[in-house]
């Protein structure tokens, strides 16, 4: 799509962003008399995010079996929205700050207006580097036990400039939290941040401290900080910036060093997520850090990423619901994904949004409260990454020729984040075809954002269903539609 397009695009879509004051418990609802907006992202189009259809409601009994139906029932209310959103990487702030002034504009409106753009209002960074760093680098000199050397010199170049502007673009606020790929290497027991390794027994308060030592200097910066998690991917060792963690050592390190020295702090309102891994071993991680009462009272939720898939799986969203029926009080968030293998010639393809809306809808439906992608932008290489570990993002910033890409990942998500605004409450949908993936959402300002996906090559006409009336709609071959019953 040329990039010309994006903002009357974007400016057709209604204003379901403000926020207005939330609304009573929702004991009734009737769909009679109600105005239907459809938004529409389908392949072989020039549809992205497109005021596409004004449905009509019309009473309807009971559906028969022969009509694909959508089951929407505001009534029923599960988990409250906290925000989507993506990774402000130093990949993204290199990339964003070789961009010309007019692409560095239009990319923030684009993400972070929530009339503009797609409106996010999540974001995650890193504690000093990742794989997604020109290279590797901590806050610290080496050996400094006492943290006098901490500095954020290495962040202030793009990072936190870059932050800043995108916290303006989104009206001032932007949920923040932080995640550590690696202690320094003299911390660590193979005394490298890269390649795995484990923290070394002796420099666990230290590492504690470092956390603490972080978040305050962001924060004297101008950019509060929500929350943050234990250990990025505990349980890979990686070619780049990664720390083992088992599930043990993770709860003794927070009961014992890290917990005890936010609350020492004052940095208790923090919300500790725990994991920050793929979904296939989540369980465990849970049932070991939350039948623990001393660890678990630091722990808000745990966070997840999709790279289960690099075994041969499909997503693993049972995995997620056993987490959440069996641990109602902790939340769930999202905290990674990204289509890895970048190549310059696939930057259109479709699969790349389907995996989103795929994710996106059953991570929702199993109890999900935020979804963060990974980086918000990246340059035509799928980088800059000091270990050539290239990949996607929905907004790919071509630093040679000075424009913007949009994948259509930045479309699928914004299907999402525009219309589902924090404060929501996820409501009971179901489809009766599997062709028609769904989840449904109720603003706070009574707005209803039913989310329909369709992965497959054939059209198909349904009916939404609310409380006995019915609309009639279309899902079009490779599409992702977000109806607005105002």
């Amino acid at each position: 799509m040329q990039n010309s397009l994006i903002p009357l695009v974007l400016a057709s879509c209604i204003g379901t962003a403000a926020l207005a004051q939330p609304a009573a418990p929702t004991t009734s609802y009737s769909a009679a008399g109600r105005q239907v907006q459809v938004y529409t992202t389908a392949a072989n189009t020039q549809l992205r995010m497109a005021a596409t259809d004004k449905l009509t409601f019309q009473p309807q009994p009971q559906p028969l079996e022969t009509q694909p139906t959508v089951f929407v029932d505001p009534t029923h209310t599960f988990q409250t929205l906290l925000g989507i959103g993506g990774a402000m990487t130093d990949a993204a702030a290199e990339t964003f700050a070789k961009l010309p002034k007019p692409q560095q504009q239009e990319f923030l409106q684009a993400y972070y207006s929530p009339t503009g753009g797609i409106g996010y209002t999540l974001a995650r960074t890193t504690i000093h580097s990742s794989d997604f760093s020109s290279g590797s680098y901590t806050y610290v000199a080496d050996g400094d036990k006492s943290l006098k050397t901490f500095s954020l010199k290495h962040d202030e170049q793009y990072r936190i400039p870059f932050i800043k502007q995108a916290q303006a673009a989104a009206g001032g606020k932007l949920t923040m939290y932080v995640s550590p790929w690696s202690p320094p290497a003299w911390m660590k027991d193979n005394k490298s941040m890269l390649q795995g390794g484990k923290l070394l027994p002796e420099f666990r308060q230290t590492w504690a401290d470092y956390y603490v030592a972080f978040i305050k200097a962001y924060e004297k910066q101008g950019i509060p900080i929500w929350g943050l998690t234990v250990q990025n991917e505990p349980m890979a060792k990686q070619k780049w910036e990664s720390c083992i963690f088992t599930a043990e050592e993770e709860r003794d390190f927070v009961k014992g060093y890290l917990g005890p020295t936010l609350k020492k702090n004052g940095l208790s309102d923090k919300k500790l997520i725990g994991w920050d891994h793929n979904r296939d071993l989540i369980f465990q991680r849970a049932a070991t850090l939350f039948d623990d009462p001393e660890a678990s009272k630091y722990y808000w939720g745990l966070g997840f990423h999709w790279y289960e898939t690099w075994t041969g799986s499909t997503m693993q969203f049972e995995n997620l619901r056993r987490v959440h029926e069996t641990y109602p009080d902790k939340n769930l968030v999202f905290t990674e994904g990204c289509v890895e293998n970048f190549n310059y010639e696939q930057v259109t393809d479709w699969r790349l949004g389907e995996r989103y809306g795929h994710s996106m809808i059953n991570d929702f439906n199993a109890g999900t409260v935020a979804w963060t992608d990974w980086n918000v932008l990246l340059d035509e290489t799928g980088g800059p990454n000091h270990v050539d570990n290239f990949c996607y993002a929905p907004i790919i910033g071509d630093t040679r020729s000075g424009k913007l890409i949009y994948t259509n990942s930045y479309y699928y998500i914004g299907h999402f984040s525009k219309f589902i605004r924090p404060g929501a409450r996820r409501i009971a949908t179901t489809s009766s075809r599997d062709v028609l993936q769904t989840t449904a959402f109720l603003n706070t300002n009574g707005k209803v954002a039913v989310v329909v996906m369709n992965s497959t090559e054939k059209e198909q006409p349904f009916q939404l269903w609310m409380k006995g009336q019915a609309a009639q709609a279309t899902s079009r071959p490779h599409s992702i539609m977000t109806i607005v019953v105002n």
